[in-house]
């Protein structure tokens, strides 16, 4: 939801179009930056309904501009994704939909979930997972809180820190070591702060995933 991953988005977006067409091809596309500030307050206060409404009021204003597909850039807020989607008439591409048929296109039936608090354990992400055939293994506490606080006071924030990537590390290998075949990147910014090769299983970064999805279904 931060501008940090919001500025990601447009440029694997950009790159994508110009990989896949050639020349000076770009993505014709419009982004509607919403305050993170008001939504983070929203979601500590649990109000997830009026978030759900402002952000399908901002769904709309895309639509209105001449959008002919819209994506939210966070996982998070997948939470209210009905409410987005019941709301506009152009399609949604759901972040979940999309890391999951990569991670079952690859064989992989039980991953480990690097995200929010929010996200690792509530039901939403892991309920819609498990629709595809994937099981979710999430950081046991503290850890959960260490990722969530790097999340917040870090990564949204643009700082960067080498002490966080190796506590993220030392996170995936303990999923590793729990069953976990792969790790889901499941927060948009992570991809700021680790990838591959600090991982000793298969990555499935949900933000490339998201935007490689977006551009399979614009360019058909």
């Amino acid at each position: 939801m931060s501008w940090e991953s919001s500025a990601e988005y447009y440029r694997l977006l950009n790159e994508e179009v110009r990989r896949r067409l050639g020349g000076h091809h770009c993505a014709p596309s419009l982004l509607l930056t919403v305050d993170f500030a008001e939504i983070e307050a929203m979601q500590r206060a649990g109000d997830w309904a009026g978030a759900g409404r402002r952000l399908a009021r901002a769904a709309r204003t895309l639509e209105t501009g001449g959008a002919q597909m819209v994506l939210l850039c966070t996982n998070t807020m997948h939470k209210v994704a009905d409410v987005i989607e019941a709301d506009i008439g152009v399609p949604f591409v759901h972040i979940v939909d999309a890391t999951a048929a990569r991670i079952v296109e690859a064989g992989h039936r039980t991953v480990g979930l690097l995200a929010t608090r929010f996200t690792m354990e509530m039901d939403f992400y892991r309920s819609r997972m498990r629709q595809h055939g994937v099981r979710l293994v999430v950081p046991e506490e503290p850890d959960r809180a260490l990722v969530h606080d790097v999340i917040y006071q870090e990564l949204t924030q643009s700082r960067i820190e080498d002490s966080s990537r190796r506590q993220y590390q030392r996170i995936i290998a303990d999923l590793a070591e729990r069953g976990a075949e792969a790790v889901i990147l499941g927060c948009t910014e992570i991809t700021l702060l680790i990838g591959a090769d600090d991982s000793p299983i298969p990555v499935f970064d949900s933000t490339r995933i998201h935007v490689e999805h977006a551009v399979d279904l614009a360019l058909g």
